[in-house]
C-alpha cells in the first residue's frame, strides 16, 4: 500500500523509502518532503518505525524518533559510523521490536547535540546551526525543549506558520501544527536551521 510520494522519496509500508539518488547528489535538505512526511504521520504514527510511548508523563518518547523520520525523508543521509552515528535499522521481521537505532535518533538531548556538533564541524550529513531569531525559520526547521535541569527533552518540527509564528509537529504528545509556546513548557527553546 502506497501512503506517500514525491518526486523524489516513495514512503510505503512494505519498504519504508526508495532513494532517487540525483536528490543526494544536490546536497540540499528538502524541506517539502521533511514537512509532507511530518504532517502525514503526526497525528498517527508510521507503522514501519518502532514508536516509543511517553512513560508516566515524565520520561522516554517518541518525539526525536519522530524527527529522526522527517530528517530522513527531507534527505539526510544516515551515518553508521563515526563519533555522532545517526541511524535506524530495519531488521525486516514482522514486528518493529526487533530494529535497532542510535541513540541519537531516538533522544532528543542526543539528535540536538549531535546536529550542532555535525554543523561546528562540518561534517557530512545532517547538520542544525543554532539561531536566535524565529524570523528567520523556515519550514522543516526544528525546534528544540530545554529544562530546568539544562537537558534537551523535546524536539519538533516546522510544519507551518501563523502571523510569523512557527507552528510545530510532534510526537509524545501527538500534534499538528501547534504554536510551540503551546508544546510542552520550558525553561527555553532552541531553533536549529537544518542543512546537509
Amino acid at each position: 500500500m502506497n501512503i506517500y510520494n514525491s518526486t523524489n522519496i516513495e514512503f510505503n509500508n512494505s519498504n519504508f523509502m526508495e532513494l532517487n539518488m540525483d536528490h543526494f547528489r544536490t546536497n540540499q535538505y528538502s524541506r517539502i518532503n521533511a514537512v509532507r512526511y511530518a504532517r502525514t504521520y503526526a497525528l498517527h504514527p508510521n507503522p514501519s518505525f518502532r514508536y516509543f510511548p511517553l512513560i508516566n508523563n515524565e520520561s522516554s518518547g517518541d518525539c526525536a524518533n519522530f524527527i529522526s523520520q522527517c530528517l530522513l525523508a527531507g534527505g539526510g543521509p544516515m551515518t553508521f559510523s563515526g563519533s555522532h552515528p545517526w541511524w535506524y535499522n530495519k531488521a525486516n521481521t514482522v514486528s518493529t521490536k526487533d530494529d535497532t537505532w542510535s541513540v541519537t535518533w531516538t533522544v532528543a538531548n542526543s539528535l540536538y547535540w549531535t546536529l550542532k556538533v555535525n554543523q561546528q564541524s562540518k561534517s557530512s550529513g545532517i547538520k542544525g546551526l543554532e539561531i536566535y531569531d524565529n524570523s528567520l525559520l523556515e519550514l522543516g526547521d526544528l525546534v528544540f525543549f530545554e529544562g530546568n535541569n539544562g537537558n534537551i527533552f523535546h524536539s519538533a518540527i516546522i510544519t507551518s506558520f501563523r502571523y510569523a509564528q512557527p507552528l510545530v509537529s510532534h510526537h509524545s504528545f501527538e500534534a499538528l501544527d501547534i504554536n510551540y509556546t503551546n508544546s510542552w513548557p520550558a525553561k527555553r527553546v532552541h531553533f536549529l536551521k537544518i542543512s546537509l
